[in-house]
């Protein structure tokens, strides 16, 4: 499996990101694909997570009401739009996903079983 984000950057305060996640590799039709970030001296974040088997998405609440997670079936891709963004959401930001039937984000994210590289957010003040 393989998951490559795109779209992470340097943007100021109040700005907007949207980030990208192509995934291939896979066969399964069930799976749940979200994103985690990573801050410096953080505990790493569940942010946000979408799932082909339920349709059921998931935010956390530090982010909810500003991003926004969609899936692009037909191309396996995972969109992730940041609004209104803050300086707290500076952090790398990794692509993850699960696969098999049942998998849910109802109640948050998932055991992430596949990981991509990571992009890098930073928001300026």
């Amino acid at each position: 499996v393989q998951l490559v984000e795109s779209g992470g950057g340097l943007v100021q305060v109040g700005g907007s990101l949207r980030l990208s996640c192509a995934a291939s590799g896979f066969t399964s039709d069930d799976y749940a694909i979200g994103w985690a970030r990573q801050a410096p001296g953080k505990e790493g974040e569940g942010v946000s997570c979408i799932s082909s088997a339920d349709g059921s998405t998931y935010y956390a609440d530090s982010v909810k009401g500003r991003f926004t997670i969609s899936s692009d079936n037909a191309k396996n891709t995972v969109f992730l739009q940041m609004n209104n963004l803050k300086p707290e959401d500076t952090a790398v930001y990794y692509c993850a996903a699960v696969f098999g039937p049942g998998v849910s984000c109802v109640e948050g994210t998932p055991d992430f079983g596949s990981w991509g590289q990571g992009t890098q957010v930073t928001v300026s003040s």
